[in-house]
């Protein structure tokens, strides 16, 4: 049983490690999400979800994210994540993107994406939201990206895999 998401959260984190994992992994925890078991989801905003604050979520909880990464081991190369939230009250979307760039540059492309996305659902007013994530490269390094999204209780709780209700 899942409950309907309410909150996106926007987080973002780079850091550097051993491997290409651990690297990516010390992003994540930069991010504040590296103890939560991440399921990547598609780029769908609920209705009536909101831009929040990261809450407290215990370690380990199975936790929906649309997610963008950057992993290099080249030094000296700039990397970055980014991802992007277009929400109305009726819903929106998310859209990521990565690679070996300035997060400025990906910030214009997921600012596009979202435009598109958004344009192509009758949504033609929004609230834009981005978080990114710029590294440049030491030894090993990664950026992650992320959109969180989370239930905090706060209102009606719908058994999404019954299909809404109660």
């Amino acid at each position: 049983m899942y409950a309907l998401p309410n909150l996106v959260i926007l987080v973002n984190g780079a850091a550097e490690g051993e491997t290409e994992l651990t690297a990516f992994d010390n992003a994540l925890r930069k991010a504040g999400i590296g103890d939560l078991n991440l399921i990547r989801v598609s780029s769908i905003v609920p209705p009536g979800a909101r831009v929040s604050p990261m809450p407290k979520i215990p370690r380990g909880s199975l936790t929906p994210a649309a997610y963008a990464k950057a992993v290099s081991s080249c030094p000296g190369q700039r990397i970055a994540a980014c991802v992007g939230a277009g929400i109305t009250p009726e819903g929106g979307v998310l859209m990521e993107a990565s690679g070996a760039c300035s997060a400025a540059e990906l910030e214009e492309r997921v600012r596009r994406m979202v435009e598109e996305a958004m344009h192509a659902r009758g949504f033609l007013e929004y609230d834009l939201h981005l978080a990114s994530a710029e590294h440049v490269v030491e030894r090993v390094g990664s950026a992650v990206a992320a959109a969180v999204l989370w239930h905090d209780g706060a209102t009606d709780e719908r058994d999404v895999s019954k299909g809404g209700g109660k």
